[in-house]
């Protein structure tokens, strides 16, 4: 990877004053890309839910259901 510099270059832009200002009227240089600007990132997590917390949840859902059934049964004898 190579280094770009966010700074424009006098010479080559149009427009700047000696001191990098930009006159009253004139557009300013764009923003040049910074591909380096962040942290590595060398570690991703996987997204989404994992299979011990979908399985706890399942059970308590069928825990739950089955006692209402149950208690549905009692009333109905």
């Amino acid at each position: 990877m190579t280094h770009i510099s966010p700074d424009p270059e006098p010479e080559r832009s149009t427009g700047l004053e000696p001191g990098g200002g930009v006159p009253p009227g004139e557009t300013p240089p764009a923003e040049s890309s910074m591909p380096e600007a962040g942290p590595r990132e060398t570690h991703n997590p996987t997204k989404g839910w994992g299979k011990a917390p979908l399985a706890i949840i399942l059970v308590v859902v069928v825990l739950i259901a089955a006692f209402f059934l149950a208690y549905a049964l009692t009333l109905l004898l």
